[in-house]
């Protein structure tokens, strides 16, 4: 990587730096740590779920931490399915505010 960066430099607009982030492979490490339930309540996506969502910002407010890298686990994942025919019942929609709300009440 760094290699490519220095070949490509010249074609940068001036003023522009280039800049690696933190080493994410295993070789940088310093630390690991497993999120086991032995109680069996929760399943690898509620762990994976603790992790991205909780404990990783705790981590990364701690002095000296540059990166938490999650590996393992079910990332959950939201889908919205769009039903065109009931969209297209709507007239006109208000999304102001993150919100929709029909116009003809």
């Amino acid at each position: 990587m760094l290699e490519y960066l220095s070949k490509i430099q010249g074609q940068l607009p001036q003023g522009v730096k280039t800049q690696i982030g933190p080493d994410a492979t295993s070789i940088g490490w310093i630390y690991q740590y497993a999120l086991v339930d032995k109680t069996g309540h929760e399943d690898l996506s509620q762990l994976r779920s603790l992790q991205d969502w909780n404990l990783r910002y705790q981590l990364q407010s701690l002095p000296g931490v540059a990166e938490v890298a999650s590996v393992g686990g079910f990332v959950k994942q939201v889908q919205v399915v769009v039903n065109p025919s009931k969209l297209a019942e709507q007239r006109r929609l208000d999304t102001a505010g993150g919100r929709c709300r029909d116009q003809r009440q």
